[in-house]
């Protein structure tokens, strides 16, 4: 009885977790999809090369683009409690885990306080916004910085150490370059805020994330068999 009710308990955590790592592959291609799909709806009265992925809120179907954040958000909360149970515990372990959440909660706040469209049909951001994107960027990347280090204690992850490690610190490097050069109005690159944001999310933070929840889907799977 004892032993079938550790299966039982057993398959059911694996479950979860199997569900957890497809949340973290789903929740970025989905966000890319949508947000794609909705630029290309828009034509050429949304410019992605300067207009930010927040600015399809303002304007028609932006009401799409919120729940794409929400969904999104949602997403990356359940991918980081499945990771936080994936990975071997650690010394102040959990704080990558936490960081990789707050993101999510920081996506759900960026449909809280959407950008909006003002009289004159120029988009603005709210305060609120600004922070919600200030809290993902900073902390998507300082999750994956994070991580590196609990991977690199837990032989089934080693692998990825180097690879989180590179990619939060591109991400770091990239979130202040952003700051300084590219986001304010009157900074010098301000008309590439789009292009340079896209480049940030769909070529480092992204791409390392789909591959840690890959590589959870395989450890699950294979601890199944």
């Amino acid at each position: 009885m004892d032993g079938a009710l550790t299966t039982g308990a057993d398959t059911s955590r694996l479950t979860s977790r199997r569900a957890a790592a497809w949340a973290g592959i789903v929740g970025p291609v989905l966000f890319t999809g949508t947000f794609v799909a909705l630029e290309l709806v828009r034509g050429s009265s949304y410019d992605r090369m300067a207009e930010t992925v927040s600015a399809l809120e303002a304007g028609p179907h932006g009401w799409l683009q919120q729940v794409n954040f929400v969904v999104f958000g949602l997403l990356t909360i359940a991918f980081a409690v499945g990771l936080h149970r994936a990975v071997a515990p650690s010394r102040r372990g959990f704080a990558g885990p936490l960081l990789l959440g707050l993101s999510g909660v920081a996506a759900i706040l960026a449909a809280a306080f959407p950008v909006r469209e003002g009289a004159q049909g120029l988009t603005y951001s709210p305060p609120g916004h600004v922070a919600a994107g200030t809290m993902f960027f900073a902390t998507s990347a300082l999750s994956l910085v994070v991580l590196s280090r609990r991977f690199a204690k837990d032989r089934r992850w080693s692998g990825l150490a180097g690879y989180a490690v590179a990619a939060g610190g591109a991400a770091v490097l990239g979130f202040f370059a952003m700051g300084a050069f590219v986001m304010p109005d009157d900074a010098p690159l301000h008309d590439y805020a789009g292009l340079g944001q896209r480049l940030l999310i769909l070529l480092v933070v992204f791409p390392c994330r789909v591959t840690i929840a890959a590589r959870m889907l395989r450890l699950s799977s294979a601890a199944s068999e």
